[in-house]
């Protein structure tokens, strides 16, 4: 018996199978086009369902043995269906500008405050919400047209199995949601002018939606009885995927973007926190939540200098048949660089939400070598992340331990520069795939192959290192770190 985690993106998709004792079996991935021009940020919703079918067709012929599929996918952006379930337009994607007046216009009605209060958002353009009345105002023989809307999550749900369900932790992405309701706000929707029985159920994150439709298993190859769930959105995906279901625990997820999302209990009465643009979002575990603070280049930062910056040792590692990062973090030295490093290369997220923000390096001698640079970039994305830290904890958000997902949780020095910067210890779980296991947990528990979520981490989850701070280092770091913090500040009025 095998179990799958289907994780959509914005410019890919990918199913991972493993079998029912957690072991890895198999991954396929398939990207689609998307266009930015200036103004307008879109995907196409059936490029995306093309690429999924393909994907599962794929996972389907390697394991026929498929039980159940759990579905993430990013936010934001909606596949707006005519009655016979075909996209009307392309779906604007979270970074599309349009929207910023419709967003206003709705702050003007309700308030900054009520809508927080209510959704557990900062109103923002890049919600669904306003983007959907952009639609309404500027096209509306397209908005005329539309029977269902739908995120891609339950669009993919839907076309698969005929039945309309959304997660409660995507729905909070729509800027439409009740976080204390747990339902759509009628509220909002009325303040919008938007009928809210387009938008399809929410449900909790890993509710079954089924058996997968018997024309959808005969056209694709896949088992009859296949069962698909609603699994939860992707950075929430992550903290499932990693065992963090406690309230003092968080998981940091490096990949193309940074994103450390920690546990809570209750909602924060402190609005300070939605200045940060952090989302309070309903979580798997009942009276919990979770917040997203990220930077936009993690892993993006480190692949930009690799492939830039490091062509001579990309050269070097290629002759000698090794990796061009272990072969840097052999000759870094195991202290500060004495570089600070803005990674705002493709603007800020938390706790600024900046667009225009851009990157910096600070500090550059001529005793400089690659190795410390590239050891720079590790250090400027980890001290963002600690300023995100303490702005949470301000809202009384304090995470007391890591576990680290993501490709860069294989970097030993990274892990270690992560637990001594930001004083916390950090558990590696050596895994680049946390999202899709945390989809395949709440597939393994909807379709019974697990108890709960706490016997599926038990099976599926397997910690590699732990790091442990060291207050040396840590100290260290304290000096550099508090010039870090006026950094930002000091660059941008300059660009």
């Amino acid at each position: 018996m095998a179990l799958g985690g289907l994780d959509i993106g914005s410019t890919g998709c990918k199913v991972t199978v493993y079998d029912e004792e957690g072991n890895y079996l198999y991954r396929t991935y398939r990207d689609y086009p998307v266009s930015r021009k200036t103004g307008e940020h879109e995907v196409m919703a059936e490029d995306i369902w093309k690429g999924v079918c393909e994907v599962l067709a794929d996972a389907g012929s390697h394991y026929p043995d498929l039980k159940a599929i759990g579905v993430s996918s990013f936010g934001e952006s909606m596949a707006l269906l005519d009655e016979e379930d075909c996209p009307v337009r392309p779906a604007m994607l979270y970074t599309d500008p349009r929207g910023a007046e419709e967003c206003r216009e709705l702050e003007a009605i309700l308030g900054k405050e009520k809508l927080e209060r209510i959704t557990g958002v900062a109103p923002h353009s890049m919600y669904s919400l306003p983007k959907l009345m952009w639609v309404k105002k500027h096209r509306p023989e397209q908005f005329g047209r539309i029977r269902k809307i739908l995120l891609m999550e339950d669009y993919i749900i839907y076309m698969l199995t005929g039945s309309r369900m959304i997660d409660y932790s995507l729905a909070t992405r729509t800027m439409a949601f009740d976080i204390r309701a747990l339902d759509w706000s009628q509220e909002i929707f009325r303040a919008a002018g938007i009928d809210s029985g387009l938008f399809s159920k929410p449900v909790p994150s890993g509710t079954s939606a089924g058996q997968i439709l018997p024309e959808m298993a005969e056209s694709l190859g896949l088992p009859r009885d296949l069962l698909l769930v609603p699994a939860v959105h992707d950075q929430a995906a992550a903290a499932v995927g990693s065992g963090v279901f406690k309230a003092d625990r968080a998981v940091d997820v490096t990949g193309t973007v940074e994103c450390i999302t920690p546990v809570f209990e209750g909602i924060p009465e402190d609005r300070r926190i939605y200045d940060g643009g952090y989302a309070i979002v309903p979580y798997v575990v009942p009276g919990s939540y979770v917040t997203y603070a990220f930077t936009f280049t993690g892993g993006a930062l480190v692949a930009w200098f690799i492939n830039n910056l490091a062509k001579e040792e990309k050269k070097r590692a290629r002759e000698e048949g090794r990796s061009v990062y272990d072969l840097l973090e052999e000759e870094m030295k195991d202290e500060p660089t004495g570089i600070l490093v803005l990674p705002h290369f493709a603007g800020s997220g938390t706790p600024y939400m900046d667009g225009g923000a851009k990157g910096a390096v600070v500090g550059l001698t001529l005793d400089h070598s690659a190795s410390d640079l590239y050891r720079a970039m590790m250090e400027g994305v980890t001290y963002e992340m600690r300023l995100n830290l303490e702005r949470l904890a301000e809202s009384g958000i304090r995470p007391q331990k890591l576990r680290a997902a993501g490709g860069g949780a294989a970097s030993a020095v990274w892990m270690q520069m992560k637990a001594d910067i930001l004083n916390l210890p950090v558990v590696s779980l050596g895994s680049a795939e946390a999202g899709a296991t945390g989809c395949a947990m709440l597939a393994g528990v909807a379709a019974g192959v697990f108890r709960d979520l706490k016997e599926a981490a038990s099976v599926m989850l397997k910690e590699k290192d732990t790091y442990l701070p060291r207050p040396e280092m840590h100290e260290a770091y304290e000096t550099y770190y508090e010039k870090y913090r006026r950094l930002y500040e000091a660059v941008r009025p300059l660009v």
